[in-house]
């Protein structure tokens, strides 16, 4: 297997579990990228590091040999800058598209990809929510031409809101964390928009259920699934939940900063669900293990 992202939150949780189910497991990473999150794990993992290059990649591919490929790669930005357009394209478009090259240059065929619910603004066939979503989008517009050429076949998987334990994003889980620990006041959204979270394991076992699809030979084309909990709750109700669990009250101040532009008020649900698949893992017990773990204090 090869993977790249393996360096983020949910390549490091996959990377595990293809390691407990006994693949031989190569990472693709970007040179200077830190290890942190696999570190423990290094000396049973073949490191490649990523220069930049078409041949550079062509070279990692031919030498890893992968069943299948797991691309999780990408730089997320909820709001970009002017700055930010160069290297959003180079990670989420340019990288991806020569890393097909180089599988299909060594007769790779197998794609588990990772994409974004919001590619699929007020629940529309496609409309990015922000231009990170859109390059996700322009990344499978560009693989088209592999997919009519060449026998690749691919597994997008359309991620929500994840979470679980030791995330070290700062997304809004690890905020409510901070909050509860610093107790100081913190300016919130109205706090009606839905969000649909998924735990780290359940994410996990849909991209394991992916790739086995392909290894399988049941897959024609381009998949693309949802990855959804199925059950959004409002942020204000999750933050209830999350006080509930936890045994207090934190200083959120509702309605203290306005929605974002185009804020998802309500998640994408017009996917067609992975066939095997259905979260395991309940939000109040998923919260309880984070709480359990020690990361509020």
């Amino acid at each position: 297997m090869l993977v790249t992202g393996a360096t983020g939150f949910v390549g490091s949780h996959l990377v595990r579990r293809l390691l407990a189910d006994g693949w031989r497991v190569h990472l693709l990473i970007r040179a200077g990228s830190p290890l942190k999150l696999v570190a423990e794990l290094e000396t049973r993992l073949t490191v490649h590091r990523y220069h930049g290059t078409a041949e550079d990649l062509a070279a990692i591919v031919r030498q890893a040999a992968p069943d299948l490929v797991y691309h999780l790669a990408s730089l997320f930005l909820a709001q970009h800058r002017p700055e930010d357009i160069e290297p959003l394209i180079c990670s989420n478009v340019l990288f991806p598209v020569q890393l097909l090259e180089a599988m299909t240059a060594n007769g790779c065929h197998r794609l588990v990809n990772a994409g974004t619910s919001w590619q699929h603004y007020q629940n529309r066939g496609y409309s990015p929510v922000n231009l990170y979503a859109a390059s996700k989008q322009a990344f499978e517009v560009l693989m088209q031409y592999y997919l009519e050429t060449t026998p690749l076949r691919v597994v997008t998987l359309k991620l929500f809101d994840t979470y679980g334990p030791g995330d070290p994003r700062p997304k809004l889980i690890k905020l409510l964390n901070t909050v509860a620990r610093q107790s100081t006041l913190l300016a919130m959204s109205p706090g009606e928009q839905l969000i649909d979270l998924v735990h780290i394991d359940d994410v996990v076992e849909a991209f394991v259920l992916a790739g086995e699809r392909l290894l399988d030979s049941l897959v024609e084309g381009h998949e693309s699934f949802p990855v959804s909990s199925a059950r959004p709750l409002p942020l204000r109700e999750l933050a209830a939940l999350y006080e509930k669990i936890l045994g207090k009250k934190l200083p959120l101040e509702w309605g203290g900063r306005p929605y974002r532009p185009r804020e998802v008020m309500v998640p994408w649900n017009d996917g067609r669900p992975l066939p095997g698949w259905r979260p395991r893992v309940g939000l109040e017990q998923g919260l309880a293990s984070i709480i359990e773990s020690g990361e509020n204090c």
